[in-house]
């Protein structure tokens, strides 16, 4: 009611206008200059941007003007009819139901799919179920409806776990190795053993060399398992790939702490993922941006990069924390930010100021 009220008092009050406007030299000159410089706009713009505002001005206006005098619009006669239709049905416009049944609230959906994804098992009749156990009296065409809506199978396969299931359950029982290379300035190329507790994410850095052998990679094995001690009898798995590298000796030092070793299976780094991703971020923020001189070299800043990684950089698959947070964190209101450079200033880490 107040839209079309506002719309009638508009097109009265230029009514008006147009009746106590009086004709003079001035005004004429005026009108030749706005109409050249609308042409010109013409010529320059094919299909203006008009605002809901703007076609309401132009409508009103098109009731004052004879039907003669509407070339002076850019817009075509039929637009300017079509824009009055507009406003006369939506003045008349009341709302109304829409026919069928109503649809299913957002939250029920989102607990739908939310059981899907927590139980990929799960088909559309168990999930069902669980809903009606929960309060909810929803059909099972509804969910399964929900379910074919969002991309998800409603009649989930009943094989074996795939190799995301199986890292997700498993995840605070698994270690995860490989090996990774840096190229010297004298283009030597020197390889690192590091191993990734996925559970934690927390990097072991446990040796670098530039000739690898099995027994080499074994001792290492040997000397991270007395490095981590009671942690390591939490450890049910490790993950690595088929490296010659590692050798039924390397293997037999986790087989003697009840630690089952699986392979992945042949070209699938995606398979040992958490590893390859560890390889791409030191890469990336620490060896592809400074120059590596030697073993020693290379030695030092692993060890610092690692420090600084576990202690201090954030993940966001920890809720934006690192592997082994500090120990508190005071108010950032009632304390100043210090700058901390490491790698020479490659890296920076910030901490509250005593």
């Amino acid at each position: 009611m107040s839209a079309s009220l506002l719309y009638l008092l508009f097109r009265q009050i230029l009514q008006m206008l147009s009746q106590i406007a009086r004709h003079g030299g001035a005004k004429d000159a005026e009108i030749l200059v706005l109409r050249h410089q609308v042409a010109v706009l013409r010529r320059q713009v094919h299909r203006p941007d008009l605002q809901p505002a703007d076609r309401v001005v132009l409508a009103v206006l098109s009731r004052l003007l004879p039907r003669h005098r509407w070339s002076a619009f850019f817009v075509t006669p039929a637009t300017l009819l079509r824009w009055h239709r507009e406003l006369v049905a939506r003045r008349w416009t009341y709302p109304h139901a829409r026919p069928g049944r109503p649809p299913v609230d957002k939250q029920v959906g989102d607990l739908v799919l939310r059981l899907a994804a927590e139980n990929p098992t799960w088909g559309h009749r168990r999930i069902q179920g669980e809903l009606l156990n929960l309060g909810h009296q929803v059909a099972a065409s509804t969910v399964w409806k929900i379910l074919h809506r969002a991309g998800m199978d409603p009649a989930p396969r009943r094989s074996g776990l795939t190799w995301q299931q199986f890292l997700t359950s498993q995840a605070h029982t698994i270690l995860a190795c490989d090996f990774f290379t840096v190229d010297t300035v004298l283009l030597k190329r020197i390889y690192v053993l590091f191993f990734v507790e996925i559970a934690t994410r927390e990097v072991h850095v446990v040796g670098v060399t530039a000739h690898p052998t099995g027994a080499w990679a074994a001792q290492q094995a040997r000397n991270l398992l007395m490095n981590l001690d009671q942690r390591a009898a939490g450890l049910r798995f490790l993950l690595r790939d088929r490296d010659t590298k590692f050798t039924a000796v390397f293997d037999g030092v986790f087989a003697a702490e009840g630690i089952d070793v699986i392979k992945t299976p042949p070209q699938a780094p995606r398979a040992n993922a958490f590893a390859e991703r560890w390889v791409g971020t030191v890469r990336r923020e620490c060896t592809d941006r400074m120059l590596i001189v030697g073993e020693r070299h290379l030695a030092a800043v692993l060890t610092e990069y690692t420090a600084h990684y576990n202690s201090h950089r954030p993940h966001r698959s920890l809720a934006q924390q690192p592997p082994n947070p500090p120990s508190g964190v005071s108010d950032l209101t009632a304390a100043r930010v210090r700058r901390r450079p490491i790698l020479g200033g490659l890296i920076n880490e910030y901490s509250q100021a005593a």
